[in-house]
């Protein structure tokens, strides 16, 4: 990914200047909306990476991918859907069946009891269909501002941030906000950006997380937004060794979904491959 120079040698990023202490509010405020749409630029193509044809899917997918990958739940999904493909179908399910599809996601016994729950919710409370409101989707068992924003904004096309741990890293990174609990982010951070924007800036920073931002080691010198970022050289710097820490698409990997969008086909995305493939 490194540029080069006319004389065939690989340029250096340029970092970006500190962050004043003094930085005032407006000055923050183009700081993050510039870097949004850069970002935005860089991944035109982003989207939710769970796989879903109806908000039902979306709102089981979200709750199964607590502390496991989008990939996972994607590889998972299919024959959890098959079997039981509505809320009154799943709701009636017997519990250790659904346990056995779910083993592969990970904590499987509270993601059943969840995932059981919520449907059963679904169909005495809400006629078997996903709600569209905040109020309600927050009390439906296993489901946080979080997997309800998801929800909000992909399957109801309703603005929301979805403060996820990649979120959460990316912007305190880039200086937006010094809070550390989601609701205080999700706040912060929404206010800094016109309502409108909110569901794809949580794509975009969430794209950027999974692909170059990682936790542990940045890819600093791949990052296409690097002369923007004030937490520029907390990765590797060096263009070749940042260029092999890519994952998903800019490595050259398969991305998250089974079946992604056209928009992410067409820019060189790959299919995840399905539970049990090489």
């Amino acid at each position: 990914m490194g540029e080069q120079d006319p004389g065939g040698n690989k340029k250096t990023v340029k970092a970006a200047k500190k962050v004043p202490a003094d930085e005032s509010r407006t000055a923050l405020v183009r700081r993050a909306r510039r870097l949004n749409r850069e970002l935005a630029e860089v991944y035109p193509y982003a989207h939710p990476e769970l796989d879903f044809e109806n908000p039902f899917q979306l709102l089981v997918a979200t709750v199964l991918s607590a502390q496991t990958t989008d990939l996972r739940v994607n590889q998972t999904t299919p024959a959890l859907f098959a079997k039981y493909p509505t809320p009154e179908d799943l709701a009636a399910a017997n519990p250790e069946e659904v346990e056995e599809i779910l083993r592969p996601c990970g904590f499987f016994r509270a993601k059943t009891k969840s995932v059981i729950g919520l449907s059963k919710a679904l169909a005495e409370r809400f006629g078997g269909e996903v709600p569209g409101r905040l109020e309600d989707l927050v009390k439906l068992p296993g489901v946080g501002r979080k997997t309800a924003f998801v929800v909000l904004g992909n399957a109801f096309g309703r603005p929301g941030i979805t403060v996820d741990t990649h979120f959460q890293r990316l912007v305190r990174r880039w200086k937006w906000t010094e809070a550390t609990e989601p609701d205080k982010i999700e706040a912060e951070v929404g206010a800094l950006f016109p309502k409108s924007d909110w569901t794809m800036l949580s794509h975009h920073v969430i794209f950027h997380g999974r692909r170059i931002c990682h936790a542990r080691k940045p890819a600093c010198g791949a990052c296409p937004i690097a002369a923007l970022c004030p937490a520029y050289g907390e990765g590797e710097t060096d263009p070749e060794k940042a260029e092999k820490l890519l994952k998903y698409e800019k490595g050259g990997f398969p991305g998250q979904r089974l079946k992604p969008p056209q928009a992410y086909l067409d820019a060189g995305g790959r299919p995840a491959p399905p539970l049990g493939a090489a």
